[in-house]
């Protein structure tokens, strides 16, 4: 399930130095079984802190550079301690550490207490001063804020107890020797520091962020948040009740604030596992799992705060499964993008995705003692490091000292793509795990052009539509949505994501996970302030409430069919129309229009009035619809976002083709209409039928020249009637362009010329008349022949009415009477009359007669046609 990368071996990459360097100062012989090295913190900067024992018996403290992989020593004892706590400031000047005693001993004159906090110049190394000496535990971390000024002659560190307290000392630094680095009146520490926080039962630090997170319980458990500013100032900006059991912290716990490898919890004390998860965009989720006394499920809730819902699952574990005895004492939170992975061990891995949460169908979960992270270790040794970009999470493995970037793998998520239904598992098994698998591998990780291509080619190899959802809407929506979910969070409940949506009735398998129990509650209680990501936070959630709102917030395509079916009535232009050309130009303009005569596929080679139509439909429609619900967008915003996402339809669609013409080794000569198709012409007739069918249930437009080629595959793949029934019921459109070449390119043997007729019969007048001029044949020229007279003889009567009857009436000779008449209008009329024969500048008055005449003899039933 997770692809798992490298970054860090505390073996590799600090013992063999450590080893290294000491053997050149020391003649020990064995010294590599004493090392001892262990991982203390990870500050903002990347940077390892660890310690080892010297060669001398020792405790030293080293720094490994993430960056340029190099290793420093900032301090060394003068004998072996316990360091359970250790931070060091931005500047690399002070190095605070937190000892834990051994308070054991026997003969003792005073107690001794049991946690020693000290703060060290290293600057070079100087004076050390006692911060605390107290009888609980003691964490250290200093700010590491970003700010302008080039000297930074002050640190701030922060102290969090045990006792449920929390210190920010203010150090005041000055410089000696114009190089020495060292406190300036260490004696007014003491006076230097004050208290942020008070009556804590659990405690998160975010260094990437600067924040600190603590729960409160006095009615009920309270999480906040303290953000650290660059002035070092700090500002209470979160405050959101949790609904939790009273005992869910028997003792104080302490996230993300280094590591302690002499004080580790009992699984039996851990009763409650709590982490929270920001993202840069303005997203947070508040994940923590909850103690079940029978121990045959396991309840861990997720608190999304930018979507205004907490969504509480319940996971069966089996009654068999439960009576085992596992290492693991709370399920692992990782996060990994915007999908937040449940997992607990030789039980279920749990692959939530936040950003679409409303239906479980978008959300993977795996489950049986196969299940694993692909680590080498116990998951209880796990410890997941919160990392800056979430793109990826970290992972790291305590006893063994590495660290993992973890990310989903995409190898494993194709795979769940083609697995065999039949065979493996019920489709209603499947499909939801299809879904899943195809939205990460689309939206999360759909940059990747390599892994786009397999995901078209499983397209063409199932080309059917699932039972539950059809995999080319899918495919659409969801690249589509890639495209613009990045740009706001608020995007989410607006722009169309999953066909699902757009269904009647949702199938019941998508709307629930076997094994798993899942309720919502929406409407959560929360007090946001603050600036930066605090502001956008507060703009997605009060957003996210307007959406809960109001009636059908996200934008369906379908929506449109409406006024597309009027639209498409309308003969005459109209303002109307002529603004949705104005729209269709500016998407077309952003179309990938270069060098087209080297497209494998013809598109937008072409006009196509209807398809113009339903492309300046559809960004009208959407542009209303975003201006409606996220005006704080902009006008000029959503016009742009809106054309590009019209456009990159059209563009995705070329895409899908042009792979499906390479994947069959298709080229210009499929176009030819005089041979029949191929197997591999049939595959691909078969999928752009598919995409018609996607698009036409979704009303999304297609590329200019896409009905063209459609109608050319089927002429060379379908028997005729067949073609022609595909007609009939609306599926295949006659375009100009095609029934042009098909007049054109096929003789006129006796199945070609039954095909023509019947094909002209089926297209709209204008069309017909305008065809008649192309095909080289006596019924056109009898059809432009009786046309050129009709016109004639209304432009005469609508100019000179009957006036000329009376006139030269004794000049008419008695012969057939219509005849006579017809010659002596053509005759008058002859040298105003434009020429529908390009091959003649006058017309031939005697064919004309002619033609009349047997028209005349066929009606009137002398002669058959």
């Amino acid at each position: 399930m997770l692809k798992l990368q490298p970054k860090f071996d505390l073996h590799s990459d600090v013992v063999s130095d450590i080893l290294r360097k000491e053997a050149l100062v020391c003649r020990v012989k064995d010294y590599s079984s004493a090392v001892d090295t262990r991982i203390l913190n990870i500050e903002r900067d990347g940077g390892i802190l660890y310690s080892w024992k010297g060669a001398t018996e020792t405790t030293r403290i080293g720094k490994y550079d993430s960056s340029t992989k190099q290793n420093k020593l900032l301090y060394s004892f003068d004998k072996q301690v316990r360091v359970s706590s250790c931070s060091l400031n931005k500047e690399e000047t002070l190095l605070a550490v937190s000892l834990a005693q051994n308070t054991t001993g026997g003969e003792r004159l005073k107690p001794i207490p049991k946690c020693l906090t000290l703060l060290i110049e290293i600057s070079p190394i100087n004076n050390t001063k006692v911060l605390k000496a107290v009888d609980c535990r003691v964490k250290v971390q200093f700010l590491h804020q970003e700010t302008d000024r080039r000297s930074v002659l002050e640190s701030h560190l922060l102290l969090v107890t045990e006792d449920g307290y929390v210190d920010l000392y203010h150090i005041l630094l000055t410089k000696q020797e114009g190089y020495r680095v060292v406190m300036a009146n260490p004696e007014r520490l003491p006076k230097l520091v004050e208290r942020i926080v008070e009556d804590f039962s659990w405690v998160q630090w975010d260094g990437h962020t600067q924040r600190l997170y603590y729960l409160t319980h006095k009615d009920k458990f309270l999480l906040r948040c303290l953000q650290f500013y660059s002035s070092h100032n700090c500002e209470t900006v979160l405050e959101l009740p949790l609904e939790l059991p009273a005992n869910s912290f028997r003792t104080v716990k302490f996230v993300n604030l280094g590591f302690d490898h002499y004080h580790m919890d009992r699984a039996e004390q851990e009763l409650t596992w709590m982490e929270v998860f920001t993202d840069r965009i303005g997203s947070m989720c508040v994940c923590y799992s909850q103690p079940v006394k029978d121990k045959q499920e396991l309840i861990y809730t997720l608190v999304l705060v930018h979507k205004n819902c907490s969504k509480t699952f319940r996971v069966s574990l089996g009654s068999d499964q439960s009576q085992q005895k596992t290492t693991q004492p709370h399920p692992l939170f990782i996060p990994i993008g915007y999908y937040i992975l449940v997992y607990l061990q030789d039980y279920f891995l749990h692959c939530i995705n936040t950003r679409q949460q409303e239906m479980l169908c978008h959300s993977l979960f795996f489950s049986g003692q196969n299940v694993n992270l692909g680590l080498q270790c116990q998951s209880a040794d796990i410890t997941v490091l919160h990392a800056e970009e979430q793109s990826c999470g970290s992972l790291l493995d305590l006893a063994s000292g590495k660290i993992h970037a973890a990310d989903l793998s995409p190898a494993y998520l194709l795979q769940i793509l083609q697995s065999d239904t039949p065979s493996k598992c019920p489709s209603s098994k499947a499909d939801p795990q299809r879904l899943a698998a195809l939205h990460c591998l689309l939206v999360y990780m759909g940059n990747d052009p390599n892994l786009e291509l397999k995901i078209i080619k499983w397209l063409c190899d199932n080309v059917d539509a699932f039972r539950s959802f059809d995999q080319i809407q899918e495919f659409i929506l969801a690249s589509l949505y890639r495209i613009s979910y990045e740009k706001s969070l608020s995007l989410d409940k607006v722009l169309p994501y999953s066909s699902v949506f757009d269904k009647k009735e949702v199938p019941v398998c998508l709307l629930r996970v076997p094994g798993v129990l899942c309720t919502t509650e929406l409407h959560i209680e929360c007090v946001l302030k603050g600036k930066g990501f605090w502001t956008e936070l507060q703009w997605n959630t009060e957003r996210t409430k307007y959406l809960d709102a109001v009636p059908n917030p996200r934008y369906r395509p379908s929506q449109v069919q409406g006024d597309w079916d009027k639209l498409r009535s309308e003969r005459r232009p109209s303002s109307l129309m002529n603004h949705m050309e104005e729209n269709t130009k500016k998407v077309l303009s952003m179309v990938d229009t270069w060098c087209l005569d080297k497209k494998l596929v013809p598109l937008f080679q072409e006009e196509d009035h209807l398809q113009r139509v339903l492309i300046g439909l559809t960004v009208d429609k959407l542009r209303e619809h975003l201006n409606r619900h996220l005006p704080r967008l902009g006008k000029k915003k959503i016009d742009s976002l809106v054309v590009s996402y019209v456009a990159k339809l059209l563009e995705l669609i070329r895409h899908m083709l042009e792979s499906v013409w390479l994947k069959n080794n298709l080229n210009t000569r499929v176009l030819c209409l005089t041979q029949r198709g191929s197997p591999a012409e049939w595959s691909v007739f078969h999928f752009m039928f598919r995409i018609l069918e996607a698009t036409r249930g979704l009303c999304l437009p297609l590329p200019p020249g896409y009905h063209t080629l459609l109608a050319v595959f089927a002429v060379r793949c379908l028997p005729h009637h067949t073609f022609l029934q595909y007609i009939d019921h609306g599926f295949l459109q006659l375009t100009e362009t095609f029934v042009s070449r098909l007049m054109t390119d096929l003789d006129n043997s006796d199945a070609n010329e039954r095909l023509k007729f019947s094909v002209l019969k089926r297209l709209p007048q204008p069309m017909e008349q305008r065809i008649y001029h192309i095909w080289d044949h006596p019924v056109s020229s009898a059809s432009i022949s009786r046309n050129y007279v009709r016109t004639l003889l209304e432009k005469h009567n609508r100019n000179k009415g009957f006036g000329s009857m009376s006139r030269d009436k004794s000049s008419f000779r008695p012969e057939f009477l219509p005849l006579t008449y017809l010659a002596k209008i053509l005759s008058d009329i002859e040298e105003q009359a434009p020429n529908p024969f390009e091959e003649q500048e006058n017309v031939d008055a005697r064919f004309v007669e002619e033609t009349a005449l047997k028209q005349t003899l066929v009606l009137l039933g002398f002669e058959e046609k």
